[in-house]
């Protein structure tokens, strides 16, 4: 075999590896494929590079083409993709773009979820929501504070053993409230005569007339699901955003929604727009049983936040609700208040039974 000879085989094999190679590449970056551009904007990339992947459906579908600083300070960071055109079947305007990890501290790729159903799709270059990434440094710190206290805990261990000992011991000895409670048998059967009582009076209201109706229709099983997400009052300070609704055009006379639509403006706002708590307050006017009507706002409102959460993407723990009953100044009909307050307001968690209402 003469050198010559040697010398062309070698060049072809070379050429063969960097053609597969051109090949490889341009298949991962879409350098042959059909695509079109799409962008998301970002308050953080947390780490991400150009040429980085984006997924739909946890499939290579794309890649990160750049990434735009804001041309103010408080503009977003914007990530230009490109993505296959068989995507667009799949992803439309209603779809959501967010930055994720391959592990803790693996390479980071954009994840875009799969679109709403009636959506319009997209057009090249058109934007789509995003939501923030995770910030491990965050996660890291409390973490940190997790150890901290529980390593105060096992500090104080041996003095709540003791403590807890010294109120045995006096339990046993019939000692206090509980020690009464648990020696005297007087007191167990009147404190067992109260809870059957308070069990009637709550099956009573479960086929009261007003909520007969409601809870056939809400699929509640007792009147204490309407309330597990009331609040006892409203947070201090003035919300960001509010939206007032007459009571008569949201429901009828058994706290049935029947014009959810008007609500799709609210429920649009927050699914764009960050907050810390939204409160659907809702009161009935002054007409009727005051009792009967506390009931009623409280289940008007927690059907308002059963349609929000359902038919829009929430933080459904920072949707609270607040029944206000008879109120001055809202019409004989009443009115529904979505009141949205932003993400530096405290969050109030007490229900109503909590609060001593």
């Amino acid at each position: 075999m003469s050198q010559a000879f040697r010398l062309g085989l070698f060049i072809v094999a070379a050429l063969a590896v960097l053609v597969t190679g051109v090949f490889l590449i341009g298949s991962r970056e879409s350098l042959f494929q059909s695509t079109y551009r799409v962008k998301a904007d970002f308050q953080n990339v947390a780490g991400l590079n150009d040429g980085a992947d984006v997924r739909v459906g946890g499939l290579h579908e794309g890649t990160v083409k750049r990434i735009q600083l804001p041309n103010r300070p408080e503009g977003k960071v914007t990530v230009v993709m490109n993505l296959d055109k068989a995507t667009r079947d799949v992803i439309n305007r209603g779809s959501v773009a967010s930055i994720k990890a391959d592990g803790l501290v693996g390479d980071k790729f954009v994840e875009i979820s799969f679109g709403s159903e009636g959506e319009a799709r997209l057009k090249d270059g058109e934007t789509i929501a995003s939501q923030p990434p995770v910030d491990i440094s965050n996660v890291v710190n409390k973490a940190d504070q997790l150890l901290d206290s529980a390593k105060s805990a096992v500090t104080n261990l041996d003095g709540t053993a003791s403590n807890l000992k010294s109120v045995s011991a006096k339990i046993d000895q019939g000692k206090g409230t509980i020690g009464a409670l648990i020696n005297d048998k007087t007191i167990y059967q009147k404190a067992t005569a109260g809870a059957t009582a308070l069990d009637e009076d709550m099956e009573a209201l479960k086929h009261n007339f007003l909520l007969r109706g409601f809870f056939k229709n809400r699929g509640y099983e007792d009147a204490a699901d309407i309330t597990k997400h009331a609040v006892s009052q409203l947070p201090t300070g003035e919300p960001v955003k509010s939206f007032d609704y007459d009571g008569a055009k949201i429901f009828n006379n058994q706290a049935k929604l029947k014009d959810a639509k008007a609500l799709r403006e609210a429920g649009d706002y927050l699914q764009s727009n960050k907050f810390g708590l939204v409160v659907i307050a809702d009161s009935v006017g002054m007409k009727g049983e005051t009792e009967k009507d506390r009931v009623l706002s409280e289940g008007r409102a927690a059907a308002v936040r059963d349609y929000l959460v359902k038919n829009f993407r929430l933080d459904d723990t920072r949707i609270k609700t607040l029944g206000l009953g008879k109120t001055n100044g809202t019409g004989d009909n009443g009115m529904v208040e979505i009141l949205v307050y932003p993400a530096t307001s405290a969050a109030i968690t007490a229900t109503p039974a909590q609060a001593g209402k």
